[in-house]
């Protein structure tokens, strides 16, 4: 029997739940799929509050490794709680507005320049990665490598070196916002879509529409679990008894 959800020191946060439940999880051989007990439940045998539970489900969720169904119960996503520290989501949470805001500036502005100097060979690179992202997704992935393609031909296709400089110089941050995005329900068959409708715009030589499409596209990209996360919510207190909150 596994002893990972025995009762917690008052004096512990919620952090520490999220280390008892990855613990519970593998030493349970839970695998994805499988549920996870009420937080009511959980709450009463690790000896916190309810709250603190909730909270520590929550950031299971925005880093896309429970998922939360409405009077349903928490599911596995993953077969193991490899839990981001929270410190990480703190600071990701706290510059990812910026580099969204960044990609949306340039990325509207390459897919304008991409409408009006693509080559078939530009077209075709981003065919390729667009077939490549719904491989992905067919076999139950997130897609992450083709979107990267992708948005690598559109920028390739607008022939404007110091913005693809600029790209690449926040590359790592624009990885970091497209993994968030990605990892969202249902995201990843959203956004093979709208890259096609960015797509069509490009092949069709509508610089208008192409930027239209790219912006619509990055305001869905902006639209993530993290940023709606308060890091002091719920749980995050100590000195709990079981069944606060």
């Amino acid at each position: 029997m596994t002893d990972a959800l025995r009762p917690m020191p008052r004096r512990r946060l919620y952090e520490q739940v999220l280390q008892r439940l990855r613990q519970y999880v593998a030493e349970g051989g839970l695998r994805a799929g499988d549920r996870l007990p009420p937080e009511r439940d959980l709450a009463q045998r690790l000896g916190v509050s309810r709250a603190s539970v909730k909270q520590a489900i929550v950031v299971l969720e925005v880093q896309g490794l429970v998922e939360v169904r409405h009077g349903g119960g928490t599911y596995l996503v993953r077969d193991s709680l490899d839990v981001e520290p929270v410190e990480e989501m703190v600071e990701r949470r706290r510059r990812l507005p910026d580099v969204l805001e960044a990609r949306e500036a340039l990325e509207t502005k390459l897919a304008e320049l991409a409408a009006e100097r693509r080559t078939d060979a530009d077209l075709t690179a981003m065919r390729s990665a667009l077939e490549v992202m719904a491989e992905e997704i067919a076999a139950g992935g997130h897609g992450v490598e083709g979107d990267r393609l992708f948005h690598a031909a559109v920028t390739a296709a607008a022939h404007s070196g110091l913005l693809a400089e600029f790209m690449r110089s926040i590359a790592p941050q624009i990885a970091e916002s497209r993994t968030e995005s990605l990892r969202q329900p249902a995201r990843p068959a959203r956004s093979l879509a709208q890259h096609r409708a960015i797509l069509d715009a490009i092949a069709a030589g509508d610089p208008r529409r192409a930027a239209t499409a790219m912006r619509r596209h990055v305001r869905t990209v902006a639209k993530v679990r993290l940023l709606d996360w308060e890091p002091e919510g719920g749980g995050s207190g100590e000195g709990e008894g079981p069944g606060e909150g």
